[in-house]
């Protein structure tokens, strides 16, 4: 058997040349290899830099267009829907303005295959281009968009999606529909220099190959895997620390710089950022905890929420250390209705939750050491996210009192509130950076109902600062519910940690 699969393995790599198997002399990260595809008269390569998860490709060929098609492709196999999402960029200022790059699909490794891409040209042109039938013309749909940073192809079935961006705003997209592609297709990056004589290089950073949630199963029943990844917010760098094929969620920072902590399948979980190993934390009975933990500001104590079957398994709020311990103290009181934590005050005296009371979802804070509620808000809609900034004098929280699910501040006794964001999103968890002067968020879009903030949705995470204004795009994630339910800042304010899903 193992030399049997060795000559069909020599047979198939005989059939592309020019390329290279993974190796670690030559590695080609989370792709299966690399290959000219075509004629063309110079070698194309791939350099992977596995510190940084970026990649840089260098391509020639004469064109991608009619039934001839001349590139440098990185690739893998896949079957069924996915996303593909990168930051491009070209390499210097290039030869020619049609040299191409982008995101591709094909059925095969021949020159005249039946293909969909999403491509940038060196001019700044941006269209999605597909050849329905094998040796057929290419045809392409163009989009407005000139010169993007962000590019996404996406296939749902017969259908392709063109998602592209400058950095930092909205993605625009282009449909494709009636897509003759098999099942089973090769996806990957390719580099065309548009020119037989030349080699073109070009940039590809947080590269993402997504498999998303398949909508015939049932939600919050059915999950996908997680990404545990790290956010820079001044470079928009990301970087995946360590993959699970559970569902991981909602990861605090710890105030003194050293780890992360997060839930996955009831239980909290602490991930050493200097060593990489992970220990469960000591919860004592409390282990159907929900994504709702929070560490206090000095990073002493933690709070969790925790379904509780004294309550009927409705969520409970309860305090211990940060190290654990098999008592976790109970600070709601039994029979109110389901709590879910979201933040401590400055002080470590009260914590603050949405709380169902009066058929209702409101904000509320509660004394820890004696267990009485305060109402903070009296709205119909539902406000939740509550969370004292570092300063102790505004509670950040989100509403959809408006209609859509909005960005709010108060103070921390429920007065002078005061409206943040203004725009079509639905925006979910403000957390404070730790020098007080941003505000991090989760954005949904139009397509998820105001009050809900479901698992395996496209999401944005944002940036405004703790005053208002123009809110900025950081990142574009297949995630949602989980990605940043907690304060996940580290101590610096420079990054933020997130959760983001594939199968």
């Amino acid at each position: 058997m193992k030399r049997l699969s060795t000559l069909i393995l020599l047979f198939f790599c005989s059939l592309m040349p020019n390329q290279k198997l993974n190796s670690q002399a030559d590695p080609t990260g989370i792709f299966f290899s690399n290959t000219d595809i075509g004629a063309v008269k110079h070698q194309g390569n791939v350099s992977y830099l596995s510190d940084d998860q970026e990649y840089l490709i260098e391509g020639s060929g004469k064109n991608m267009w009619f039934d001839d098609d001349q590139f440098h492709y990185l690739w893998k196999s896949i079957q069924g829907d996915f996303i593909l999402r990168a930051q491009i960029k070209f390499v210097g200022s290039g030869v020619d303005p049609h040299r191409k790059i982008g995101w591709m699909a094909r059925n095969s490794f021949r020159p005249d295959s039946e293909h969909v891409s999403a491509a940038v040209h060196g001019d700044g042109l941006v269209s999605l281009q597909f050849r329905d039938s094998l040796g057929g013309d290419t045809n392409e749909l163009p989009s407005k968009d000139t010169a993007p940073d962000i590019i996404e192809l996406e296939r749902r079935g017969s259908t392709f999606i063109m998602g592209t961006a400058k950095l930092g705003q909205p993605l625009n997209k282009i449909v494709y529909e009636n897509s003759k592609l098999k099942n089973e297709v090769f996806i990957g990056l390719f580099v065309c220099s548009h020119n037989p004589d030349v080699v073109e290089k070009a940039i590809f950073r947080n590269v993402r190959i997504i498999k998303p949630f398949d909508e015939s199963g049932e939600r919050y029943q059915d999950y996908l895997g997680s990404h545990m990844e790290v956010l820079d917010v001044e470079t928009l760098h990301r970087k995946i620390l360590f993959s699970s094929a559970h569902s991981i969620q909602a990861p605090n920072w710890t105030p003194d710089g050293k780890a992360l902590i997060y839930n996955s399948n009831g239980y909290l979980h602490r991930y050493d950022l200097k060593s990489g190993k992970t220990s469960t934390i000591n919860t004592g009975f409390a282990v159907r905890n929900n994504n709702d933990h929070v560490l206090s500001f000095d990073g002493k104590q933690l709070a969790i929420s925790h379904h509780d079957d004294q309550d009927n398994g409705d969520s409970a709020i309860y305090t211990l250390p940060v190290e654990g311990s098999s008592q976790p103290v109970r600070v709601t009181k039994k029979g109110l209705g389901p709590s879910y934590l979201h933040g401590w005050s400055v002080d470590a005296r009260e914590l603050v939750f949405t709380g169902s009371r009066n058929d209702q979802y409101d904000i509320y804070s509660v004394d820890i050491a004696t267990g009485k509620e305060t109402q903070l808000t009296n709205t119909e809609g539902l406000d939740d996210g509550p969370e004292y900034d570092p300063s102790g004098k505004f509670i950040y929280f989100n509403s959809n009192r408006s209609g859509t699910m909005q960005l709010y501040r108060m103070k921390p006794d429920g007065s002078e509130v005061e409206q943040l964001t203004f725009d079509e999103l639905n925006d979910w968890f403000p957390h404070i950076s730790p020098d007080g002067k941003k505000i991090l968020f989760l954005s949904f879009g139009t397509d998820v109902e105001s009050g809900d903030h479901p698992f395996y949705k496209h999401v944005y995470l944002r940036m405004m600062s703790v005053d208002g204004g123009d809110p900025k795009i950081l990142s574009y994630v297949y995630g949602g519910q989980g990605t940043i339910n907690v304060p996940s800042w580290s101590p610096d304010s420079k990054k933020v940690a997130f959760v983001s899903n594939s199968n």
